[in-house]
């Protein structure tokens, strides 16, 4: 059984459990709860699993792995059920570029250490932190709305079976709903976003449905 160290609002942590549910792999929750206590990723004991100090973190067998995209590569290499990239090489890299796109353009510079950072350090107010979030989500949709206008574009970010872009688009949204981001100039983004939500592999990874949940 796979362990899964997780939190139930981490973006990161919810494209591993939305690619989990995809590919049927049953796992265990282990919750890492990155306000209480400090921010238990901060313990020692949760450093020895991860020294980066992030979730989520896979551990299989003794083996750990880290980082979200790289975990959900592993998943769709060992394990059967639906495909997470597509089986066309131009496919799997258009697939991979709208992952990394949100992964590593859009969502570092709005995660939590960097919202605390903006809060602690540069004393911003919270009126001030919610423009930093809702320009810079804005900002990387932005682009992501036109890439997104391709004909490769189906229901979900490319073609009409969910994959590792889609792993990403939807705790993307999430937050950017949760953060009142408005998200009208975003037609593509949305309608995606609605029909992978309505699956019940997203619905089972949704925050609200976690273990660690309140």
């Amino acid at each position: 059984m796979l362990n899964l160290y997780s939190y139930f609002r981490s973006s990161a942590s919810y494209r591993v459990r939305i690619a989990l549910q995809l590919k049927a792999v049953a796992f265990n929750t282990i919750p890492v709860h990155l306000l209480n206590d400090g921010g238990q990723q901060h313990s020692v004991r949760y450093l020895e699993i991860n020294p980066e100090g992030l979730v989520p973190a896979l551990e299989e067998e003794g083996h750990v792995l880290t980082q979200s995209l790289a975990i959900i590569e592993y998943l769709d290499e060992e394990y059967g059920g639906p495909s997470l990239l597509p089986k066309d090489a131009l496919g799997r890299a258009r697939a991979r570029s709208l992952a990394l796109q949100i992964a590593c353009e859009i969502h570092p510079v709005n995660n939590l250490r960097i919202l605390d950072y903006l809060r602690q350090s540069l004393k911003l107010d919270k009126l001030e932190v919610q423009h930093w979030y809702r320009r810079w989500i804005s900002e990387g949709f932005r682009t992501l709305e036109i890439r997104l206008q391709s004909p490769e574009t189906g229901s979900c970010c490319h073609g009409d079976v969910p994959g590792m872009a889609d792993c990403c688009l939807i705790p993307q949204v999430y937050n950017a709903r949760r953060f009142e981001v408005d998200l009208s100039p975003f037609p593509n983004i949305v309608r995606v976003a609605d029909h992978c939500e309505s699956l019940p592999a997203f619905q089972a990874a949704h925050p609200d449905r976690q273990p660690d949940a309140p």
